[in-house]
């Protein structure tokens, strides 16, 4: 039997008081850290295969269905406005379209087509990279898109929540995560859900950072969609040129970004 399929260690959990279920959620999320932790070496197999890939132009595809897709899609998602990326850079895809993200798609997870058909619409290539996402590890929808990218010759990887299961035989770099039983049995929302974010963040976090995304440890790049962030920026650019905020947010206004800001005054400087 798949560990994610392996009955709950709690019991009853219907008569227990509010008290009580919170703090054995709470138990068991303090698991997750620790096996990701554990995992760490099979992470960094997969972004340093990763990396050289999207140095020389190649995209970062995340593919799973239900949660698993969903999380991929919120990395995803983010990477644009914390890194000032196009929005091809980083991909998420997931079973059912569009519509699936917030809504169930019965049975879109059991094609055998659509997820390399996903793929393909993206025009993807031999320089790009697929992590499938998948805490069950026998996902129809993930592991046919896998299986056909190793045979065009691009580059795979995966999270999953069961050791030795069919989708890491068709991952080139897979990260295995046995996270035991779920709280609710087979709910993999919780567990495998926060292990699978927690390695996301880092898979992409380390990437941009080795692109040249981050400058000593500021989002240098980031977006400015908001109040907050535009203020953010004007304290960046203080820090590393002196300027007072007023001048350093018509710099940042003027130029776009923390980097092109800080840049363009060094230039006159």
């Amino acid at each position: 039997m798949k560990t994610t399929e392996k009955e709950s260690l709690y019991k009853n959990l219907e008569s227990q008081p509010f008290s009580i279920l919170l703090t054995q959620i709470n138990k068991e999320d303090h698991t997750v850290a620790n096996i990701v932790k554990n995992s760490l070496l099979q992470v960094e197999k997969l972004v340093q295969a990763i990396f050289p890939r999207m140095k020389n132009g190649g995209r970062l595809f995340y593919i799973g269905a239900g949660t698993s897709g969903r999380i991929g899609i919120l990395d995803a998602s983010e990477c644009p406005p914390t890194f000032g990326v196009s929005q091809d850079l980083v991909v998420g895809i997931i079973a059912g379209g569009d519509v699936a993200i917030r809504k169930s798609v019965e049975f879109a997870e059991d094609s055998k087509s659509s997820g390399w058909s996903d793929l393909k619409g993206h025009k993807i290539c031999a320089l790009d990279s697929v992590i499938g996402i998948s805490a069950s590890g026998s996902t129809p929808y993930v592991i046919s898109a896998l299986k056909s990218c190793q045979t065009k010759s691009i580059l795979t990887g995966c999270i999953t929540s069961n050791l030795n299961s069919e989708l890491s035989l068709f991952s080139d770099f897979p990260i295995e995560l046995e996270l035991g039983p779920e709280y609710i049995t087979g709910s993999t929302r919780m567990k495998s859900g926060s292990a699978q974010k927690m390695v996301l963040n880092m898979i992409s976090t380390c990437l941009m950072i080795r692109l040249g995304k981050v400058k000593g440890n500021k989002m240098v790049d980031m977006q400015l969609t908001n109040n907050k962030l535009v203020e953010r920026g004007v304290q960046m650019i203080v820090m590393d040129t002196n300027l007072d905020p007023i001048s350093a947010k018509t710099y940042l206004l003027e130029y776009g970004s923390v980097r092109n800001a800080i840049k363009a005054y060094k230039s006159v400087k």
